[in-house]
């Protein structure tokens, strides 16, 4: 029974993963892009619904209400100013252009916000469970994110398979060249997938600010748990990107169960045996050499 309490936690913390990966898998599996700037994205969206509940005077669980539209617009806006002229060079330059735009966030957020703690009050929700057995709970909100983790994916899936513009990512992401002869504006449909990746980091960030608190640093961990989760998964893959959050959670509940200070060594044990025996992810395209 400990051991089943185990694989629950970690996959409720794997939907956590999932929600705050499927944005860098979207932006790498369209552009090629490595937003190394992902997870400062995040923090920053919990600062934004932080000083912006107040002024709507929303309760904290709706402040997605505000913060997700917003990030929807600068992810579009952010693409088309700055990403662009980077993905016009070379992948290199994208690097540089993400890792400097994650310098900047955070010390802007050090110098806005300080070193100061800053969370989203959600109240006596934070503490709720559900009591499954005598030695199984389960976290409404750790539930609730699983949940929209789940939900946000299958929406993302059925847009890109099932509407135009989906479709148009999806040939875009295959030959940029042949979708261009066809019509297609690469560089508007590059701004749209920016914007649906800005949206669901902006999501994530929200319920990283319920889950703890948070700080101008935060983002450099965040980041590396979203990347060895796209990368168990697949990159490219969005349903491969939930089973490789849950997958990167069960490992880190497992390594915890035995020590505390074996959390992340057990996830970083998993990302490189994963990527020993096999490079391109589980649910990734293996890609042959020419």
């Amino acid at each position: 029974m400990i051991w089943l309490n185990v694989i629950v936690s970690g996959v409720l913390l794997g939907g956590f993963y999932a929600l705050f990966a499927c944005g860098l898998s979207l932006m790498f599996g369209v552009m090629k892009i490595i937003n190394l700037a992902h997870g400062d994205m995040a923090v920053v969206a919990g600062y934004t619904a932080v000083f912006l509940v107040p002024k709507f005077h929303l309760p904290e669980v709706w402040s997605f209400l505000v913060v997700v539209p917003i990030f929807a617009l600068l992810g579009y806006v952010v693409q088309r100013t700055l990403l662009q002229k980077s993905i016009d060079r070379d992948p290199f330059t994208t690097l540089l252009v993400t890792f400097g735009l994650s310098v900047v966030i955070e010390n802007l957020l050090l110098e806005i916000y300080t070193a100061n703690a800053q969370s989203i009050n959600i109240g006596s929700l934070i503490a709720k469970s559900w009591q499954v057995n005598n030695t199984i709970y389960v976290s409404y909100l750790s539930l609730t994110v699983l949940i929209v983790s789940v939900v946000v994916l299958a929406a993302l899936q059925l847009f890109l398979s099932k509407t135009s513009t989906g479709r148009q990512i999806r040939a875009v992401s295959d030959d940029r060249e042949a979708a261009q002869l066809c019509g297609t504006n690469y560089r508007h449909i590059f701004g749209v997938a920016s914007s649906l990746a800005f949206a669901t980091v902006a999501l994530a960030g929200i319920a990283f600010g319920m889950y703890t608190s948070l700080s101008p640093t935060a983002g450099g961990v965040n980041l590396l748990f979203a990347f060895e989760t796209v990368v168990i998964g697949g990159i490219g893959s969005l349903w491969g990107t939930l089973i490789g959050g849950i997958l990167l959670g069960i490992a880190q509940q497992f390594g915890a169960h035995f020590n505390e200070q074996y959390t992340v060594l057990a996830g970083n044990v998993l990302f490189l045996l994963v990527l020993a025996i096999r490079p391109q992810g589980l649910f990734g395209k293996k890609v042959v050499m020419s």
